[in-house]
C-alpha cells in the first residue's frame, strides 16, 4: 500500500471519529453540507484517477447508510462532468439524507440497474456499500456482490474504507471488496495499518474535511494517542551534524553482542548500519573465530573477542570490558544459542533486544524480568518472535495495535513490532506507526540492519533517555530511517534487489537524500 501525502498524523478508531463527528454536527455543521464538501473532494481526486476520455463509464455502488449518501453526490457530480453513471442499491431501506440524493438521481435520470453484467461493462467502480464502523459480517446477496466484484478486473474506488473490513482491527467481516484505492475521509482509521486490512486497501490516500483542531482534541485527548511517524518528529533526532569540538566518546559508545559461527553476517550488518548510525565509539563482541574477519570488514570498530561454546556461539564475555565507557548495548542478531542473555539482561544499560535474544528471553519469566530492568529496554520482534514472547496476548482480538501498547506501558518498555506497517510503543501509553515502507525489507538480515541501527542512535542520545517519550521517538526514528532507506534503494533498482548489504549502504545515501527534501 502506498501512502500519498499530505497525511494526518494522528490514528483513530470508529468510535473516536463517531464523537469528532458527532461534536461538529452538535456545534452546527449540517450533516448535508458535509456530504456535499466530502463528496466533491472525493470525486476530484477520482476524475484524476480516471479522467473522462480514457473512464467514461462509472458504476456507483450505493449502501443504505451515510457512505451510500457520499456515493450518490459522487454520481451526480460525475454525470454534471460527462461521465456515463449506472448505479447498483442493493438495500431498499436507506437513511433520509441517503434517500434524498437517491430520488434526486433518478430526477437527473440516472439509472439504476440490478444486472450485475451491465455495471460490470463500466470502466470503475465506486464502493459506497459500508463506511467505517461497519460490525456485522456481509452475508448473503451482499457478499455475493461482493464476489462478484472482486472476481471481476474492473478497478474499485472505495470511500473511506473498503466494504467489509473492521473499521479498527482491519478483520474482514464475512468478505470484503478488494479496492484499487481507497480514500480516508477526515483522519486515517486503524485499519489502514492493520496487516489483515493490507491485501484490500490497494492505494490508501486521506481526503482530509478540515476538523477543527479544537474538535479533535476534545476527543483525543481523553486517551494516548495513535500518531503516524513524519519527517518533522525524526528530524530532530536524525545525526545531521556535530558540535565543533566534538570528540568520539561525546558522540555515542555502542556494544554490540552479536554473530556465531552458524551466523557471521548477522555481526557484519548490525555493525555496519551501527556506523552508518553516526555513533562515535563501536564495539563489536564476537566469537573470538570470527575477530579476524569482522575486523577486516570493519577495521574502524573496536572488536572484542570471546570465548565459543562448543557451537560457535559466545559463551561469555571477557573481563576487562569498560563498561563505564558504554552508553547502550544492542544484543541478538546471528547469536545462537549463547548463554550470555540473562547476564546481560541485568546490566544496567539501555539495551536493545532482537532476534536470538528474544527467543532467550521467552524462555524466561518475561514480566518480572522486564520489569526488573532499571535502564531502557527495547523490544524489536517480527510477528514470530511476538508471538513466543507474549503468546496469550498475541492473539487477543486480533489488535495488535491495542496489545503491543498495552505490553509497552505493563513491562515499562520499548515495543517494536515489525511489519509492513510497524508498531512503536512505549512506556508512556503512545503508540508511533510507520506508515510507509516497502516489501523490499523482506529479506533475512534487513532485521539485523535495523538493530544496528537503534543501537546507534541510542548511544548517542544518552540523557534523553531518561524520558521514556524520548526513547520511544529514538526507536520511530530508526524504525523510518531504515524503511526510508529500503523505499530509496527500492525505487533507485528494484524490491527484489534490495539486499541487507545494498540497505546498509542506502543508508547514508537515503540520509543525504531527506536532508537536500
Amino acid at each position: 500500500m502506498n501512502m500519498d501525502v499530505p497525511f494526518a498524523p494522528v490514528v483513530v478508531t470508529a468510535a473516536q471519529m463517531q464523537a469528532i463527528e458527532a461534536r461538529i454536527f452538535s456545534h452546527g455543521m449540517p450533516v448535508a453540507a458535509l456530504m456535499e464538501k466530502v463528496a466533491q473532494r472525493i470525486t476530484q481526486r477520482i476524475q484524476q484517477r480516471y479522467p473522462l476520455p480514457q473512464f467514461p463509464r462509472a458504476a456507483i455502488l450505493v449502501g443504505p447508510g451515510h457512505n451510500g449518501g457520499d456515493a450518490l453526490v459522487v454520481a451526480r457530480e460525475l454525470h454534471h462532468r460527462g461521465y456515463q453513471v449506472q448505479m447498483h442499491q442493493p438495500v431498499s431501506t436507506l437513511k433520509p439524507l441517503t434517500a434524498d440524493h437517491a430520488r434526486y438521481a433518478q430526477h437527473l435520470g440516472l439509472s439504476f440497474c440490478q444486472n450485475s453484467q451491465d455495471w460490470l461493462a463500466a470502466d470503475f467502480i465506486v464502493d459506497g456499500l459500508f463506511g467505517f464502523g461497519l460490525t456485522r459480517p456481509v452475508s448473503g446477496a451482499l457478499a455475493d456482490l461482493v464476489a462478484v466484484i472482486n472476481q471481476s478486473s474492473v478497478p474499485v474506488v472505495s470511500i473511506d474504507l473498503p466494504s467489509g473490513l473492521h473499521t479498527d482491527s482491519g478483520a474482514v467481516l464475512g468478505t470484503a471488496i478488494a479496492a484499487r484505492h481507497s480514500y480516508c475521509l477526515g483522519l486515517w482509521k486503524r485499519a489502514f495499518f492493520q496487516t489483515a486490512a493490507l491485501p484490500y486497501l490497494g492505494q490508501a490516500e486521506l481526503i482530509p474535511f478540515d476538523i477543527p483542531a479544537l474538535d479533535q482534541a476534545a476527543i483525543l485527548s481523553q486517551s494516548a494517542p495513535i500518531q503516524l511517524i513524519t519527517p518533522s518528529l525524526v528530524r530532530q533526532l536524525l545525526p545531521w551534524d556535530r558540535p565543533p569540538a566534538a570528540h568520539k566518546y561525546q558522540v555515542g559508545s555502542l556494544l554490540l553482542i552479536c554473530g556465531s559461527q552458524q551466523y557471521p553476517g548477522a555481526a557484519l550488518l548490525c555493525a555496519r548500519s551501527a556506523q552508518a548510525s553516526g555513533v562515535g565509539m563501536l564495539y563489536v563482541a564476537v566469537p573470538q573465530s570470527l575477530r579476524l574477519w569482522v575486523v577486516s570488514q570493519i577495521p574502524e570498530a573496536v572488536v572484542i573477542a570471546c570465548p565459543e561454546t562448543d557451537t560457535g556461539a559466545i559463551a561469555a564475555l571477557p573481563s576487562d570490558i569498560h563498561w563505564e565507557r558504554i552508553d547502550a548495548i544492542a544484543l541478538g542478531p546471528g547469536l545462537g544459542d549463547s548463554p550470555i542473555v540473562p547476564a546481560l539482561l541485568a546490566v544496567d544499560k539501555p539495551l536493545v533486544l532482537d532476534a536470538d535474544a528474544l527467543n532467550q528471553l521467552a524462555q524466561m519469566p518475561v514480566e518480572a524480568t522486564l520489569q526488573a530492568r532499571s535502564s531502557p529496554t527495547l523490544l524489536t520482534p517480527h510477528g514470530g518472535e511476538f508471538k513466543r514472547l507474549f503468546p496469550r496476548e498475541a492473539e487477543r482480538n486480533g489488535d495488535l495495535m491495542n496489545c503491543v501498547r498495552d505490553l509497552a506501558s505493563q513491562l515499562h518498555v520499548v515495543l517494536v513490532l515489525k511489519g509492513a506497517k510497524t508498531f512503536i510503543a512505549g512506556p508512556d501509553g503512545c503508540l508511533w506507526i510507520n506508515p510507509e515502507s516497502t516489501p523490499a525489507l523482506a529479506r533475512g538480515g534487513s532485521g539485523d540492519v535495523l538493530t544496528g541501527l537503534m543501537g546507534g542512535l541510542l548511544a548517542q542520545h544518552p540523557q534523553p533517555a531518561a524520558s521514556s517519550g524520548w526513547i520511544t521517538q529514538l526507536a520511530a526514528t530508526a524504525v523510518w530511517w531504515h524503511a526510508q532507506a529500503g523505499c530509496f534503494a527500492a525505487q533507485r533498482y528494484s524490491q527484489l534487489s534490495v539486499s541487507p548489504s545494498l540497505l546498509v549502504d542506502t543508508l547514508k545515501d537515503s540520509l543525504a537524500h531527506l536532508r537536500l527534501a
